[in-house]
């Protein structure tokens, strides 16, 4: 696949056109801080319902994905590789040339419509952060929220970003029609590991407070304890933090994945490794010498101490695929008989 695949038709243009494609890009840089270094690339996708590949591990089969590239920075984003199918750095480029599929709601709406549709399930958030950054200028999102809510069609939502919030009555609308799950990633609590790994993410803290938030408002909230980083933030210290914050916080669940290492990510992340953490590069070689995975004995390991911790504090892991419905109180109908009084949220 290269830029062109990604175009929806002509659009003026001022990028590169041997490198974009004249036709099908406009590249914009904006003077403001939050900003500064950033190129967002805005295009008129195709399509914007993906199948996830059969041979994937993911528990879905549907996604929707409004960006490339993520201005979040994490070191050991799997997502890093898809820059290099449109012929993009996967580094600083990743982090940096952003794209912005600007006609994702329509195209979402009209996808949905379709008699070919069968309202599956649809996962975001899954490839990188849809309320990254950029959401906060594209606000891509609310129109996507919106054509699922009124086709009543299942979906989720996997974040490190606080921008969620700005969405909560919207996801309240759609959750009285469908089945709707949210999810936040906390990997760890650790500072100086934070801002190192996930320079461009809001802290731990800050997105626990999404947590907190959401469950005040009756949405409960899953967590996904990912990545559990070996060596530097696999301490037995460091896992009953992060699980303890977690549990404070009112999630409902938490589920650990062990950091995986695809090809773009894995050269990334262990030249990171090379330059922070010199010492650790055998021992990274060793342990993912068998692939983009660790072994199954660590990762075992690794999940049943986080799910003791879990029943410790008070929580339980997410059954995997598993989307919540919440129950949000419907307006009463007019009519002379009263109606009952308010009904609780709950999380079935």
């Amino acid at each position: 696949m290269r830029w062109e695949n990604l175009s929806g038709g002509p659009r003026q243009a001022t990028a590169d056109p041997a490198l974009f494609g004249a036709d099908a890009v406009t590249t914009r840089t904006f003077d403001t801080p939050e900003f500064a270094g950033i190129t967002f690339h805005e295009i008129r996708a195709r399509s914007i319902v993906n199948r996830v590949p059969g041979a994937s591990r993911m528990p879905f089969e549907w996604t929707v994905n409004p960006y490339r590239g993520c201005t979040h920075a994490c070191v050991y984003c799997f997502a890093r590789k898809t820059h290099s199918y449109l012929d993009l750095d996967t580094g600083i480029g990743f982090d940096s040339q952003i794209v912005v599929k600007v006609n994702a709601a329509e195209l979402l709406r009209r996808q949905l419509a379709s008699p070919r549709w069968h309202g599956d399930h649809i996962a975001m958030g899954t490839n990188v952060d849809c309320y990254q950054r950029a959401e906060g200028r594209y606000r891509l999102m609310p129109g996507i929220i919106e054509a699922l809510r009124d086709r009543g069609n299942p979906f989720s939502i996997l974040t490190k970003g606080t921008l969620i919030l700005r969405d909560l009555d919207l996801l309240r609308q759609a959750a009285a029609v469908t089945d709707v799950g949210i999810s936040v990633s906390v990997g760890f609590t650790d500072q100086e590991l934070w801002r190192t790994v996930e320079p461009g993410t809001p802290a731990p803290e800050r997105r626990l407070d999404v947590v907190r938030t959401l469950t005040d408002h009756g949405i409960g909230c899953g967590v996904l304890m990912a990545p559990v980083i070996p060596f530097l933030g696999d301490h037995p210290d460091q896992l009953r933090a992060t699980v303890r914050a977690i549990a404070a916080s009112g999630a409902t669940s938490v589920t650990p994945l062990v950091l995986h290492l695809r090809p773009g990510a894995r050269e990334w992340f262990m030249t990171w490794v090379g330059q922070h953490h010199p010492h650790l590069v055998r021992r990274y070689e060793r342990l993912y010498a068998e692939g983009a995975y660790a072994p199954k004995w660590y990762q075992r390991r690794i999940t049943r101490h986080v799910h003791e911790l879990a029943e410790e504090f008070g929580i339980g892991p997410t059954r995997a695929g598993a989307s919540r419905r919440i129950r949000v109180p419907k307006q009463p109908e007019p009519g002379p008989e009263p109606t009952a009084g308010p009904t609780q949220l709950t999380l079935l």
